[in-house]
């Protein structure tokens, strides 16, 4: 039996964001994400921008949302996206507490603050292949004050370290998808 895959990161920012340092592989505008071709699991950041609230002042290209999320359901893995993001229901994807979807995936709502964000910042997480059972928060979940609304734009969308780890953790027990 060979060893699993570690998880590739996709739509990330290679140059700013953690997981290169975490040595993943890392599929950001340079390399395309939407080019990625598995076998790994995935750790998906699709823009949120024209899913959220502001979506009318966006100009990402929203298609790449919807990419991610069949590349999540090929692959195995997960996606981060805002909490309450338009995506769930354009991509009929479940909302926490709900049953799964047809794909196995099923939604966990956490709050990026719980890992060193210096704002709550709700997120929203889509599994896939990811055993609900496996599945931990973390024991001390502290309550940053911070808006992400003040804190620079280049800085809003950067994960944080421990978040990917914890990201990786997931990506990581995903059962092996077929294509």
């Amino acid at each position: 039996m060979t060893a699993p895959l570690p998880p590739a990161a996709l739509y990330v920012d290679v140059k700013r964001g953690p997981y290169a340092a975490l040595g993943l592989d890392c599929w950001g505008v340079e390399r395309d994400a939407r080019r990625y071709p598995g076998p790994a699991p995935v750790i998906a950041h699709p823009p949120c921008g024209p899913w959220g609230r502001y979506a009318h002042r966006c100009e990402q290209d929203a298609s790449l949302a919807l990419v991610a999320v069949e590349q999540v359901r090929r692959w195995g893995g997960v996606l981060e996206h805002p909490a309450h993001s338009r995506l769930w229901a354009a991509a009929g994807l479940p909302r926490p507490g709900e049953l799964p979807d047809a794909h196995g995936g099923y939604t966990l709502h956490v709050e990026q603050g719980w890992w060193g964000h210096a704002a709550p910042k709700t997120t929203w997480l889509y599994l896939v292949g990811v055993p609900r059972e496996a599945v931990l928060l973390p024991a001390l979940r502290p309550q940053p004050t911070g808006l992400v609304e003040r804190m620079a734009k280049t800085r809003r969308h950067l994960t944080p370290p421990d978040f990917a780890r914890y990201l990786v953790s997931l990506a990581s027990l995903a059962h092996p998808r077929t294509p």
